[in-house]
């Protein structure tokens, strides 16, 4: 990944410039969105999961820039009871829309890998009352 800013236009005023980290975070925003995902993998190279609600929204994603095209890598952790299959194609589905859409960038791949699968944790809706143990 190339951390300089990639051109993308010139106009008759100046240059347009796109850092591939925009594309990333873009990236990053449109598989979160959809169902079933329930956090970006830390890396490629097998690191601690990031699950939703964190900062960090390029964790888990690798682009390549060029020009006029884009190629995009997401790593993610999904929800147990989901299809495996569906979920990734709507990630693909929704990244190569969001970043054709606000860059005009041609998205030519979405490489989906699924890291690992979770179990949605019951939330709490009792608080612990612990004043019944010391008197």
């Amino acid at each position: 990944m190339s951390s300089l800013p990639t051109e993308f236009e010139r106009t008759d005023i100046g240059e347009i410039q796109i850092a591939p980290e925009v594309i990333e975070v873009i990236a990053g925003l449109a598989t979160v969105e959809v169902k079933g995902v329930a956090g970006m993998s830390g890396g490629f190279a097998g690191g601690i999961a990031e699950l939703l609600g964190r900062k960090n929204l390029s964790k888990g994603v690798k682009v390549e820039v060029g020009q006029r095209e884009a190629a995009v890598d997401v790593s993610v952790i999904v929800e147990y009871g989901n299809r495996l299959p569906e979920v990734a194609t709507e990630i693909q589905r929704n990244v190569k829309k969001s970043i054709e859409t606000m860059t005009g960038l041609t998205v030519v791949e979405v490489n989906v890998h699924i890291h690992d699968v979770i179990f949605k944790t019951a939330e709490r809706t009792e608080e612990t009352d612990l004043s019944h143990r010391v008197k």
